[in-house]
């Protein structure tokens, strides 16, 4: 069936597209019965108003975009979840893309989302730096971008939600020294990404520390999948390294870990104890249960929209950075 439109009605009627379109917003200045005789066209032929073209009328497609490394865990779903509890309600609608932990897809991605008109872009970027001429291109065309978690180079003045990864890092492999372990692996994942390096060096201030530092126990990783987190420790076991604990960068790495050591028959917690960063359902659902760093991931997405908003309202708003705090759970895993 065909849809009907301002210019059927104006057939219909014989009135201006004009006319039509101000009677319909409820113009002061239309004539009553004018407006009354475009409602009832409107009803009886079926007329239902097109947003997206109103809100491209007046400056405003509505449209908010997202773009993801993944969406194959619950991490970028929970922050989604709060990114709609927020704009949903205020008539935004969410357009959601995946980078794929790619740079040039991440790329790809802001092209379209630009090109959809978007009001805004929310980001987890995948690469700290590949990027960086694209946001500034981007936003010097008038578009707001908030980050959050992994954020862009301290080159950009951008607004951005992140929890402090150094600190938290530091605190849970404190907390493993604490429960008698003292050869502490990390899986660190690929070194592109800010929280990566901020993680690893709470890692290793804390080991410093304590003088049990050993470049040995530090495996890097292609990629943050489970399959990344179990070569990381086939590697160390091929390599006859001597480990009592691992902290790994996220829970996909750190329960790809815990899979190969239990089908190696190496016990956990008893032989090694595994502690992870994020805090998704994930580290809830697997056996033993994983001992993390809980990132609040609704109220970091609301907190990204809720600084979207302010840009959107006003392009000058002031950047901000919002730091926000972040639980360790301890589980199964490490006791």
């Amino acid at each position: 069936m065909k849809r009907i439109t301002i210019k059927d009605l104006s057939k219909f009627l014989s009135l201006s597209t004009s006319t039509i379109s101000r009677a319909l917003l409820n113009d002061k200045n239309i004539n009553i019965e004018t407006k009354n005789r475009v409602l009832d066209a409107a009803e009886k032929l079926g007329y239902k108003p097109n947003p997206a073209a109103l809100n491209l009328k007046y400056g405003q497609s509505r449209n908010i975009g997202l773009i993801v490394p993944e969406m194959i865990t619950p991490f970028s779903a929970k922050v989604l979840q709060g990114i709609q509890n927020i704009l949903y309600p205020l008539g935004y609608r969410v357009i959601i893309t995946q980078s794929d932990e790619n740079p040039i897809i991440e790329r790809k991605n802001l092209q379209l989302l630009e090109e959809f008109n978007v009001d805004g872009i929310i980001i987890n970027v995948c690469h700290e730096t590949y990027n960086d001429d694209a946001y500034k291109q981007i936003m010097d065309r008038g578009i707001p971008l908030v980050f959050f978690d992994r954020i862009p180079s301290k080159s950009l003045d951008v607004s951005k939600v992140v929890v402090d990864d150094y600190i938290k890092a530091s605190l849970m492999v404190e907390y493993l020294i604490n429960t008698g372990r003292k050869r502490i692996v990390h899986i660190m994942g690929p070194s592109t990404i800010r929280n990566v390096t901020e993680r690893l060096n709470g890692y290793k201030r804390i080991l410093t520390k304590h003088n049990i530092f050993d470049e040995n126990l530090i495996v890097q990783t292609e990629g943050m999948s489970f399959e990344h987190g179990k070569n990381a420790v086939m590697q160390l076991l091929n390599r006859k390294v001597e480990f009592d604990s691992i902290f790994a960068f996220s829970d996909t790495l750190a329960i790809g870990a815990m899979n190969f050591l239990l089908e190696q028959n190496i016990k956990i917690p008893g032989d090694v104890s595994v502690a992870s960063f994020s805090g998704t359902e994930l580290s809830t659902i697997v056996y033993p249960q994983l001992t993390s760093v809980q990132q609040p991931l609704v109220k970091m997405g609301e907190t990204a929209a809720e600084l979207m908003l302010e840009k959107i309202k006003n392009p000058d708003f002031v950047n901000k950075t919002v730091v926000m705090d972040a639980a360790l759970t301890y589980r199964a895993s490490t006791q």
